[in-house]
């Protein structure tokens, strides 16, 4: 017998709108900011609706420019339902690129890395099925939204 190779499949792309960023300032860990998640679309095949305008990422900027991504916010489903997200992971690149995304600036994904691990969770059983899936995703970085693709560990 062999260990089964997990594979990925499509599950749902966020388009997450941002508020303006609220700096901590220095903690223990590297700088720390929390940025509020204000609405937003998911668009499917699994999930349709839309991202409430609550929840925020929480995040640690390390000494090396790297962003520890902490957020935590929830969709709404065009059929009633919502489903919480915890989303943890990481994004870094080179310096000039991490530097362009501060500014606001759109920059190749392709030039940095942005990737998480996400936890979903609802009482709806028509979405029973995301409380026992695992996720990992890829963003892009904009100026005041980020777009997160969502894949099922199969």
């Amino acid at each position: 017998m062999q260990v089964p190779v997990p594979s990925l499949t499509h599950s749902f792309t966020l388009s997450i709108e941002l508020s303006a960023p609220i700096e901590l300032g220095k903690g223990r860990a590297g700088l720390r900011r929390i940025i509020p998640i204000i609405g937003g679309r998911a668009l499917g095949p699994d999930l349709v609706g839309e991202v409430l305008d609550l929840g925020a990422d929480w995040q640690t900027i390390h000494a090396d420019g790297a962003a520890h991504l902490d957020t935590r916010y929830a969709v709404e489903t065009e059929d009633g339902a919502v489903i919480e997200i915890v989303n943890a992971g990481t994004r870094h690149g080179p310096p000039d690129v991490i530097a362009r995304l501060a500014k606001g600036e759109d920059v190749d994904p392709s030039q940095y890395y942005m990737r998480t691990a996400a936890r979903l969770e609802t009482g709806d059983p028509r979405y029973d099925w995301v409380n026992h899936t695992i996720f990992v995703s890829a963003g892009i970085r904009r100026a005041s939204a980020v777009e997160v693709a969502f894949y099922k560990v199969d």
